[in-house]
């Protein structure tokens, strides 16, 4: 029988994101995943502005960057790929590299899904709390005590128990641990019909120039909607069906070859395709995203539509936000009733992302619009001076709780590394950039994991107080 301080059901992104939060930290947390192979489906291709910032503070930008795509952060709206150039560009709530220079030390990026899923995975291996088993299912769980009896089933047959303290489901739209708990599922299915086609053609060198996240194709002959999944171009190409009247039968590949030769626009296109999907959208979310000492995250939690692009990084935003509130109240850092702010926090900005995405033009909107809802007000960007290397305020915030000061007078010795207790880090910036931070030459600014400010900037303020009623167990 297997105990441990947290599992996590499911591997896709919300579940690696768990684990690699909690294991940064030192907590003792395992994968169970049924699939005994990592993905190899691009889904989702926006790595959001947020999302980047994570990736970077675990040290994979350059890694993720590596199977991305440079494009420009908009839809493209074009009769056919070949007719690019006369096209017209639409904003779709993402900053362009030059808004993302003044918002961030990194950008959005245009990535395949099991891309970064692999490297994701590859920097869990290098944690030591971690382990990742995969092959198993979670097939049955029951509360004893202060821990969760989860029963899993092996790819042998082999059943077992697992004893957590907590348990993460992050099992996909159809969470058979959401099912386990009785959690309902609310709100809109079958909002649209597609076909979703995973091919290889020589596309960018039809485009050229005009290299967009994403493209709506207009050509009566084959509407719908082709975007970059990965290097070597490597696309995805979808468009609308009746599942009522026809089946996937009447679409073989010769079909789906002309369909995608039309929607570029050239007589013949050499072209390999490689897997042919239905996908229906929906835009659902669980009554509540916790039951007991069992919660839901990403899909589990909530199904969102592709329009946007917000489905993947709001899973993640939801893995990361769990993981760092369960490693301080495991770690005793912050009181357990913590853990009541997860939801609450969580849900008003899924359902958000929820609305737009069950709109038809949800993928159309303005940056100004969308940008704080993926930033959700965490501190603002600023290059610190005299750190020799290009640092952003963003990367000095810590896992424990981070406190920028401004200039100290003479004599008083404070660094950008001094550790003041277990849980509080000091990070000393230059007066430019404690004044564009809010506070005061003499003042301090205390803030979470996440990057959301604790508490108004005070002047002379030593003690982080936290602005949703509870403060670490231990402080500077």
């Amino acid at each position: 029988m297997n105990e441990v301080q947290v599992l996590v059901v499911g591997a896709g992104p919300a579940g690696l994101t768990t684990a690699i939060t909690l294991a940064r930290q030192g907590i003792d947390c395992m994968i169970i995943e049924r699939r005994l192979h990592a993905s190899t489906l691009p889904r989702a291709t926006l790595a959001s502005l947020r999302t980047m910032e994570l990736v970077r503070s675990w040290g994979l930008e350059s890694a993720v960057r590596a199977g991305s795509n440079s494009v420009e952060m908009r839809l493209l709206e074009c009769r056919t790929l070949a007719e690019a150039s006369s096209g017209t560009a639409h904003d779709i709530g993402l900053p362009t590299i030059e808004q993302s220079e003044m918002l961030s030390p990194t950008t959005p990026v245009c990535v395949p899904q099991d891309h970064l899923e692999a490297v994701m995975l590859d920097h869990l291996a290098a944690l030591p709390t971690a382990r990742l088993r995969r092959g198993v299912e979670a097939i049955g769980l029951s509360s004893e005590s202060d821990t969760t009896r989860v029963t899993v089933r092996d790819q042998h047959g082999v059943v077992s128990s697992i004893h957590a303290r907590y348990v993460v489901a992050a099992d996909g739209a159809h969470s058979p641990v959401r099912t386990a708990l009785g959690i309902a599922m609310h709100g809109p299915d079958h909002l649209f019909e597609l076909i979703a086609v995973e091919f290889r053609a020589p596309l960018w060198q039809l485009v050229g120039d005009h290299a967009y996240l994403l493209y709506a194709v207009t050509t009566p002959d084959a509407p719908g909607v082709a975007l970059p999944s990965g290097t070597d171009d490597r696309w995805r190409y979808g468009f609308e069906w009746s599942p009522q009247t026809e089946t996937l039968a009447d679409y073989p590949d010769e079909r789906i070859g002309r369909l995608i030769t039309r929607s570029a626009g050239v007589a013949s296109l050499p072209i390999e395709i490689e897997r042919v999907a239905p996908f229906s959208f929906a835009a659902q979310i669980a009554d509540t995203f916790r039951g007991g000492d069992v919660f839901l995250v990403g899909d589990a939690a909530h199904r969102i539509t592709p329009r946007g692009g917000t489905g993947m990084n709001t899973a993640i935003a939801d893995g990361f936000d769990l993981g760092w509130k369960l490693a301080w109240v495991l770690t005793d850092w912050g009181p357990v009733s913590l853990l009541d702010s997860y939801e609450r926090e969580r849900r008003p900005i899924v359902e958000h992302n929820l609305s737009r995405s069950a709109e038809e033009d949800g993928s159309r909107r303005s940056t100004l619009d969308e940008v704080h809802i993926d930033l959700r007000g965490r501190i603002s960007h600023h290059w610190v001076r005299g750190t020799g290397d290009r640092v952003s305020t963003l990367d000095l915030v810590g896992p424990g709780v981070t406190v920028f000061v401004g200039p100290r007078p003479t004599g008083e010795r404070l660094t950008s590394a001094t550790v003041q207790g277990p849980t509080v880090t000091v990070r000393q910036v230059d007066e430019l950039t404690a004044r564009a931070m809010g506070i005061a030459t003499q003042g301090s600014l205390a803030v979470r994991p996440d990057g959301l400010p604790m508490a108004t900037p005070a002047t002379a303020s030593r003690s982080p107080r936290a602005g949703s009623g509870w403060s670490p167990r231990r402080s500077a």
